[in-house]
């Protein structure tokens, strides 16, 4: 059986304008990725329902998602850890927020750390 090749539009119903062109939230333009010095990044640790383990999050970053990762693919590799890369926020596994900072502002960043 052949898959349905028909477009989806999530929240459109019908609209009566006859030149309505219908533009997907997730396609409405990638974003352009700010240079290094305009980015306002924020380093916090979250353990909340991660069972108790720490991870450090990076968020606050203003670009196109291949950017984001690999920003993220840089810290860990830097880090010699796991992570990922969800919801526009990088997750290093542990307590890497000095680190991760140090590394930032190496790579021209404006960085702060939020939360304890």
């Amino acid at each position: 059986m052949a898959k349905s090749k028909k477009k989806v539009y999530s929240g459109v119903m019908y609209s009566t304008d006859s030149n309505y062109n219908f533009v997907e939230e997730n396609q409405a333009g990638e974003e352009e990725t700010l240079p290094p010095k305009q980015q306002d990044l924020r380093v916090s640790l979250d353990k909340k329902q991660r069972a108790g383990k720490a991870v450090t999050l990076i968020t606050g970053f203003i670009g196109s998602d291949q950017d984001l990762e690999s920003l993220g693919k840089m810290l860990k590799q830097k880090c010699g850890v796991g992570g990922s890369v969800k919801d526009r926020m990088i997750l290093i596994q542990g307590d890497f927020r000095k680190r991760i900072i140090e590394l930032l502002l190496a790579e021209g960043y404006k960085v702060k750390q939020s939360g304890g």
